[in-house]
């Protein structure tokens, strides 16, 4: 059984004010046994990367290497974006050791809530994936309910918006937080297929036939990156 533990803290500082929150990274990333073009970091896997599309929004010009050059980079992009990073799973067992979510037992996770309430500036999480099984939004659920809290719906379109509230018992009712959840869609390439069956891509596809999956995740993403 392999252990799968969370290669890197949260990075989270006084003025984060959105944090992405996905489940883990590729094992080789605990391992230690990263590709080329992989970078040592929060979604640094080059195959199944967040950053490809946040560098084509931003025109980054982001190094894909295992260099500190490109840990740096990733690192002041999302200081001066004020953008959080905090996965919600901090250990799992695998019998196969691969990246597939499902394949996580005995899961740990990690103290969403706890990590909100110690920076009151988060104001927005960013599911990266929806709300399939393991999936980073199924797990927010479960750790809500420890916290006697649970998501309201604001747009059930593509991708779905929800919000909590959330109460210190130290504050005043006014000075409850609303807390908005975004799930976007995965930027693994596994969600290709799921992306290629929504209305709105197929319509954007007629338009225009040279529109692919990757334009619209670029798309999606623009709004909250």
């Amino acid at each position: 059984m392999f252990l799968h533990k969370h290669p890197y803290q949260p990075f989270i500082q006084s003025d984060t004010k959105k944090l992405i929150v996905g489940t883990l990274p590729p094992p080789r990333f605990t391992t230690g046994d990263l590709l080329e073009k992989d970078v040592d970091f929060c979604y640094g896997s080059y195959y199944n990367s967040l950053w490809l599309f946040i560098d084509k929004i931003h025109n980054l010009n982001l190094r894909y290497d295992n260099s500190h050059k490109a840990i740096d980079q990733r690192k002041q992009f999302l200081i001066e974006h004020n953008i959080g990073v905090c996965d919600i799973v901090e250990s799992a067992e695998r019998e196969k050791i691969d990246a597939s979510d499902l394949g996580m037992k005995n899961i740990k996770l990690r103290d969403i809530i706890g990590y909100i309430k110690k920076y009151p500036n988060i104001e927005t999480i960013l599911f990266i994936g929806g709300n399939s099984k393991n999936g980073p939004e199924y797990f927010f659920r479960k750790h809500l309910k420890d916290y006697n809290l649970k998501l309201e719906l604001v747009n059930n379109e593509v991708p779905r918006i929800h919000q909590f509230k959330l109460c210190h018992p130290e504050l005043v009712s006014e000075s409850q937080r609303t807390i908005k959840t975004v799930s976007l869609t995965s930027s693994s390439g596994a969600a290709n297929i799921s992306i290629s069956r929504l209305p709105l891509y197929k319509q954007l596809k007629v338009k225009n036939p040279d529109f692919n999956t990757f334009d619209f995740r670029v798309m999606q993403y623009s709004e909250f990156f």
